[in-house]
């Protein structure tokens, strides 16, 4: 039997795909953008940006900008009982509305 390869990105076929219209690079802007500690953001993973990319199973979550590192920022989220500091490139976070 063939292994299953346990890699960074396993079991997101679906999860990292654009939609046919999302395709190609992405607006300089949303590289640019910046965030003030305290404010909520959306973690949804741009998969043409490889680089800050946060884990997978983070997808779809909401925390607070509680600072930053580089060009990427440290998002404080709560996962199960616990507080977890995530940091990723501005391509992958979304300003909550």
């Amino acid at each position: 039997m063939v292994q299953m390869s346990e890699g960074f990105r396993r079991k997101t076929r679906k999860k990292l795909t654009k939609h046919p219209r999302e395709r190609g690079m992405y607006p300089i802007t949303r590289a640019l953008r910046e965030f003030k500690e305290g404010e909520y953001v959306h973690i949804v993973i741009d998969p043409s940006v490889h680089k800050g990319m946060p884990h997978p199973r983070y997808h779809g979550r909401t925390g607070v900008v509680v600072g930053k590192q580089g060009r990427a920022f440290i998002v404080k989220i709560r996962d199960g009982g616990k507080y977890k500091n995530i940091i990723a490139y501005p391509q992958h976070l979304k300003p909550t509305a």
